[in-house]
């Protein structure tokens, strides 16, 4: 599996190259800024991309940026945003882009390897990894039709929305699958959205609909 690094940070980006390579990821490119990501993305063709929010020169919004202009340019193509704190605006607006997988973690969910990889080879195969911590924060910014929802039923739709099935949000929240299934049709239902169990879909599903419910 191809992967474009776009990370100014040295010693993150070479311990990125060292692991990924360790577990069977081919690291094509490594570059520092907004451009050089674009580029090695146009010639490369990547499987999948990990791209630092902030970048030089201003180190403001120039990777969350080139990722957005990454995927107009190739739909598609799975992005993982890194990102030292939760950038609420930069999170939302990569998640209203529709198509390919989408993450965004925080810089130091990296060092928690398994994690890291499973959430990285998601996104590549077109699933979704998002942080807990920015998924709180977006529930929490969505307004009144969250607040309809039960604890539990916050805690099912942050699990989903972190790309976790059925079987998995059971055992982590230690329920039924039977539980799990009506959860996630009252989380649809409350939102008003069709119910579906396609997995990816449901997903996007209900972050476009956080997204727009106030999140641009």
């Amino acid at each position: 599996m191809r992967v474009v690094i776009a990370e100014d940070n040295v010693l993150l980006s070479t311990g990125l190259e060292l692991l990924l390579g360790r577990v069977g990821f081919e690291i094509v490119a490594i570059v520092d800024d907004a451009e050089g990501f674009l580029t090695a993305v146009r010639e490369h063709r990547p499987d999948v991309t990990i791209v630092d929010v902030r970048l030089p020169p201003s180190f403001r919004d120039e990777g969350i940026r080139a990722a957005l202009q990454a995927r107009r340019e190739h739909p598609g193509l799975p992005v993982l945003v890194l990102s030292q704190y939760v950038e609420q605006q930069y999170a939302a607006e990569l998640l209203s882009t529709t198509g390919g997988g989408v993450g965004y973690l925080l810089k130091d969910r990296v060092s928690r390897v398994d994690q890291f990889v499973d959430a990285l080879r998601r996104v590549a195969a077109g699933g979704t990894a998002m942080d807990p911590e920015v998924i709180a924060q977006l529930v929490q910014r969505a307004g009144d039709p969250i607040d309809a929802l039960t604890p539990r039923e916050r805690e099912v739709l942050a699990l989903m929305a972190q790309g976790h099935d059925n079987t998995a949000i059971g055992q982590q929240l230690v329920i039924t699958d039977n539980a799990v299934h009506k959860h996630i049709g009252n989380i649809f239902t409350k939102l008003g959205l069709a119910v579906t169990d396609s997995g990816h879909r449901r997903v996007l599903a209900v972050l476009t609909y956080l997204n727009a419910a106030g999140l641009r």
